[in-house]
C-alpha cells in the first residue's frame, strides 16, 4: 500500500475523510463490522492518512459518517464522496479501499459484492474495472 500511500499524501483532508467514509460504508455492508473488519480498517485509516486526521477527528468522522448514513442512507452518501472526489483516480482509490476492507475477513459476502458494484456505479467506474479490481484485491 505504500504507492497507494504516496498518493494520497496529496490528497486535502475533505478527500481523506471522503475515504475514509467509502471505507466505513464497505466495513458496514454486510452488517456485521466484525473485530477483523474494524482492525483492517483503523490499520487501513491510519497508514492511509500517515496522522494526519487526528485519533478524536477520525472517532468524529466516523460518528458523523455513521449517523448521515443511517440518516440518508447508503445512495446519499455515496453521492457526497463522489462530489468530494471528482478526480477519477481518487475514486478508483476509493473503490480499491472498499474492496480491500470487504475482503479483509477473507470472504466477500453478497452483500459485499452489492456494495462494491453501488459504489463502482456511483463513482462513476466501469464494472469491469470494478470487478478487476475485486479479483486482483480479494485475494
Amino acid at each position: 500500500m505504500s504507492g497507494l500511500s504516496s498518493d494520497l499524501s496529496a490528497l486535502g483532508d475533505a478527500k481523506l475523510e471522503a475515504l475514509v467514509e467509502v471505507m466505513l460504508l464497505a466495513a458496514s455492508a454486510d452488517g456485521d463490522f466484525s473485530d477483523v473488519e474494524r482492525a483492517h480498517f483503523l490499520k487501513s485509516v491510519e497508514s492511509l492518512t500517515d496522522g494526519r486526521i487526528a485519533t478524536t477527528r477520525l472517532e468524529a468522522l466516523v460518528t458523523e459518517a455513521t449517523s448521515a448514513l443511517e440518516r440518508e442512507g447508503r445512495a446519499a452518501r455515496l453521492a457526497a464522496v463522489k462530489a468530494r472526489l471528482p478526480e477519477p483516480g481518487a475514486r478508483k482509490v476509493a473503490l480499491s479501499l472498499a474492496i480491500q476492507v470487504t475482503a479483509a475477513d477473507g470472504i466477500i459476502r453478497t452483500s459485499e459484492r452489492e456494495l462494491i458494484l453501488e459504489t463502482a456505479e456511483a463513482l462513476e467506474i466501469d464494472a469491469d474495472v470494478a470487478a478487476d479490481l475485486v479479483q486482483k484485491l480479494s485475494r
